[in-house]
C-alpha cells in the first residue's frame, strides 16, 4: 500500500522534477532472472514513443527538493518559498515497486537538490538504487542523477546500480555558470564525467573478457544545457556539445528551452515564454552532428553564430555552401548524399542499395522517403528537370522552401517569388 504521505509527497517531488529533460531512452538491456521483477528493454525507458508505437513510462521524481545551493534558474533554490519535502530511500524504492506492480511505470528517474553536501545527496540516490536492485531484486531501468561534487567513489558505486548516469552542466559557458550558480563551476561537473566516461569503457573491456563481468552504466550517460538563460549563442553551445560527445563519449546532450520561473532575478532574461523553436533547431543541430557527420563549426560559426530559425540547420547550411550543389544522386559518396536537405539516413541507404542496379529518378526517390519539396533544388538525377540551387541562387530557394503552398516546376510562385528577386540580385 501507498502512504497518505508518500502521495503527498510525490505530488510535490514530481512536480518538482519536471524541469529536467535529461532523461530518454535507455540503450540497454537488463533481463530478469528467477525470482526478480521488471526488465530494461532495449528500446529504453521515457516519456515518448518507441518504434514500435508504444509510450514508455518511467516514474520521474526528486528524492528531494530541499537545496544548499541557489541557482537563479531553478525552482527549487533555496531562497524561493516554496513547499519542501524529501523521501526516504525506502519510500523511493516501495513507490517504485508499488507503480510498477500496478503497470503504471516501466522504470525510475530519480534526481535530487543538494542536501546537507553533495557526498550525502549522492549516497542517498544510490540507497535507493541498491536497494531496489538488492532486496527488491527489480531488473527494470534506472537512471540516477549524479552530483557535481560528489567523489569519485560515490560516483563508483552509483555506476554499479543504475542503468543510466547524467551530470547535467546547466549553462553552456564558465562565467555564465557562475553568474547564476556561483556555487557551480565547469570541473564540478566535468569531472564526475570523465569518472563515468572512464568506468564505462573499463567495464565494456572487461565483459570482452569476462562474460559475467558487472556492467556500469551500460545505458551511457547523458546531461542537459539550459538554452535562453544567458547571451551563449548556438555556436557556444554547440562546440561544448560537440567536444562532449568527442571526449566524453555522452550518449545525449538535451536542450532545455529556459522558463521563467524566477522572474524576479535581474540576473536572467524577461522572457515570456521559453525559446521552444530556438530548441527544437538545436535538436536538429545535435542530429546532424551525431548522424550525419556535420562539424559543429559547418552548422554555426562566427558569421552565422545562431542558429537559422526559420529554416532547419541542415537546409541553412547548404544555402551557404551553393557551390557543393546540385548533388548527382546516382554518383554522390554517401556522405555527400546525408548533407542534402530533405534526405535521412534511412533514405540514404535505400539509394546506395537501389542505385546498383538502376539509375534512380525523383519517382523512386520520393518511394524512398526523400522529401522531394526540399531536395529538388539540391539534387540532380535521372530526369529531374526542375531548377536546382544554380540556377535560382540561395535567395530564391531560400524563398521558395519558406512559402506554405507547394510550388510546382513552373508554377506561378516561383516566377513572382523570380522576379521579386531579381532585382536585388543585380544590384
Amino acid at each position: 500500500m501507498i502512504s497518505e504521505s508518500s502521495l503527498e509527497k510525490l505530488k510535490i517531488l514530481a512536480g518538482a522534477a519536471k524541469y529536467d529533460v535529461s532523461c530518454a531512452s535507455s540503450g540497454t538491456k537488463r533481463s530478469n532472472v528467477a525470482g526478480g521483477i521488471g526488465n530494461s528493454a532495449a528500446w529504453g525507458i521515457c516519456h515518448s514513443f518507441t518504434e514500435d508505437g508504444r509510450c514508455i513510462s518511467l516514474m520521474k521524481i526528486m528524492l528531494s527538493n530541499y537545496c544548499i545551493y541557489d541557482c537563479a534558474y531553478c525552482i527549487n533554490r533555496k531562497s524561493n518559498d516554496i513547499p519542501r519535502t524529501s523521501f526516504t530511500p525506502d519510500e523511493v524504492a516501495n513507490l517504485t515497486i508499488e507503480f510498477y506492480r500496478r503497470n503504471y511505470i516501466e522504470g525510475l528517474f530519480l534526481s535530487s537538490g543538494v542536501l546537507r553536501s553533495p557526498d550525502h545527496t549522492m549516497e542517498q540516490l544510490i540507497g535507493v538504487a541498491k536497494k531496489l536492485r538488492t532486496e527488491h531484486r527489480y531488473f527494470g531501468y534506472i537512471h540516477l542523477k549524479t552530483i557535481p561534487g560528489a567523489s569519485p567513489q560515490l560516483i563508483a558505486e552509483a555506476g554499479r546500480w543504475a542503468d543510466r548516469l547524467s551530470v547535467n552542466i546547466e549553462i553552456p559557458s564558465e562565467n555564465n555558470l557562475k553568474l547564476l550558480a556561483p556555487d557551480k563551476d565547469f570541473r564540478s561537473v566535468l569531472e564526475p564525467m570523465k569518472i563515468i566516461s572512464t568506468g564505462i569503457l573499463e567495464a565494456k573491456e572487461e565483459r570482452k573478457h569476462h562474460r559475467n563481468a558487472p556492467s556500469f552504466s551500460p545505458a551511457g550517460q547523458s546531461t542537459q544545457l539550459i538554452i535562453g538563460a544567458t547571451n551563449d549563442t548556438d555556436q557556444t553551445i554547440l562546440k561544448l556539445s560537440s567536444a562532449l560527445y568527442l571526449r566524453r563519449d555522452l550518449k545525449r546532450v538535451y536542450y532545455s528551452g529556459y522558463i521563467p520561473v524566477n522572474s524576479y532575478d535581474s540576473r536572467l532574461p524577461a522572457l515570456s515564454a521559453p525559446p521552444l523553436r530556438r530548441e527544437h533547431r538545436l535538436y536538429q543541430a545535435d542530429w546532424l552532428l551525431r548522424f550525419y557527420g556535420f562539424r559543429s563549426d559547418e552548422i554555426v560559426n562566427a558569421e552565422n553564430p545562431n542558429l537559422d530559425l526559420e529554416l532547419d540547420p541542415k537546409v541553412s547550411w547548404a544555402l551557404r555552401n551553393p557551390h557543393l550543389f546540385p548533388v548527382d544522386i546516382n554518383k554522390a559518396d554517401p556522405l555527400m548524399l546525408l548533407r542534402v536537405p530533405g534526405m535521412g539516413t534511412h533514405s540514404v541507404q535505400l539509394i546506395l542499395m537501389a542505385r546498383q542496379h538502376n539509375r534512380l529518378n525523383s519517382s523512386h526517390l520520393k518511394k524512398m522517403g526523400v522529401v522531394m519539396k526540399r531536395a529538388r533544388y539540391f539534387i540532380t538525377c535521372n530526369e529531374l528537370r526542375s531548377q536546382n540551387i544554380q540556377d535560382l541562387k540561395p535567395e530564391i530557394v531560400r524563398q521558395l522552401l519558406l512559402e506554405k503552398k507547394p510550388v510546382g516546376n513552373d508554377g506561378a510562385v516561383q516566377l513572382k517569388l523570380f522576379h521579386a528577386v531579381m532585382p536585388a540580385l543585380k544590384q
